[in-house]
């Protein structure tokens, strides 16, 4: 935790900034773009940027949220534009591509910043995200350690098969699991990164699976779905769990030495920091880095007390 401290010290101090000559005394407008809020993480994303916005007396945002429907999150885009914005912050996971609008952002000459998901074809001017695959890594080594390098695994997916996101994930779970006796098992349905979802997919491969030793989903509102019906199933002493972003809701559970007993850190208010700072950077006229990538920090029962921010929106 302290490291992740002095690193956020010195990505705030490289990125200070003066607004340019032309921005003194007036707004300055930023578009916030986010595919859908439908999901914890998603909304939590928008409210951290908000309320790092709302740090800047200047500031002001408008928010576009393109309720999963692709075309609108185009149409939002050049709404945006057409009102004037002097920047965008973009979270559009788990869309790998958006020529058009980003064509239209460049003819604009307006910056813009993506956090969490990276587009694929690089058109952004700046990136602050995860390295889901070594975070999930980390967690593959919680897991064998817990496990004892035996027993059945189950892995619950987001979805849809081509998230590239989620499988990061997974596979630098596997990455450290492949070298151990543990027994994989994927659930074949989708949990859709909703608690609802973990609780479905659990009840039904609870009832398929006799043994199921721990459970990694590949986002933490799953897990904590699948841990509410390992409990209805009254299994929670014979099951662990370990999700992935750092959830509060996950982090307490931890905390208080339930079956949850891990989870990877993807820190939706850290993120929503470096990415304001970065596109107001970027309007002063100033170079920043084009990606910038959060440490590693897998949340256990030893160090969840420093990470968990009770006042997190998240």
């Amino acid at each position: 935790m302290k490291r992740l401290l002095m690193w956020l010290a010195v990505v705030a101090s490289g990125l200070t900034f003066a607004l340019p000559a032309s921005a003194q005394g007036r707004e300055l407008k930023i578009g916030i773009v986010t595919l859908q809020m439908r999901a914890p993480y998603f909304i939590a994303m928008v409210r951290s940027l908000e309320a790092e916005a709302a740090k800047h007396k200047h500031v002001s945002v408008m928010v576009a949220d393109g309720g999963g429907d692709v075309a609108k999150v185009s149409s939002d885009i050049e709404d945006l534009l057409a009102k004037g914005v002097d920047g965008l912050i973009m979270n559009i996971s788990p869309l790998e591509a958006l020529p058009g609008p980003m064509a239209a952002i460049k003819k604009a000459g307006k910056p813009v910043v993506l956090v969490n998901r990276k587009l694929a074809g690089g058109e952004y001017d700046a990136w602050v995200g995860v390295d889901n695959l070594a975070i999930g890594a980390g967690l593959g080594e919680t897991i064998v350690s817990h496990m004892g390098g035996k027993g059945v695994l189950m892995m619950m997916r987001g979805g849809p098969a081509d998230n590239s996101t989620g499988n990061a994930r997974r596979e630098g779970v596997l990455s450290k699991v492949k070298s151990s006796r543990v027994e994989v098992v994927v659930a074949p349905e989708f949990g859709r990164w909703s608690e609802d979802g973990g609780i479905r997919v659990m009840e039904d491969m609870l009832a398929k699976h006799r043994q199921i030793d721990a459970v990694f989903c590949e986002n933490d509102a799953m897990c904590l779905g699948a841990q509410k019906a390992i409990a209805d199933a009254k299994r929670e002493k014979a099951i662990s769990v370990f999700g992935f972003d750092g959830q509060k809701a996950a982090i307490e559970q931890i905390m208080k030495g339930t079956n949850y007993v891990a989870t990877g850190q993807n820190s939706p208010e850290v993120i929503a920091r470096i990415g304001l700072e970065k596109l107001l950077a970027l309007i002063a006229g100033r170079t920043v880095p084009k990606d910038t990538v959060t440490p590693v920090v897998v949340v256990t029962k030893d160090n969840a007390t420093k990470v968990l921010n009770p006042r997190s929106v998240f």
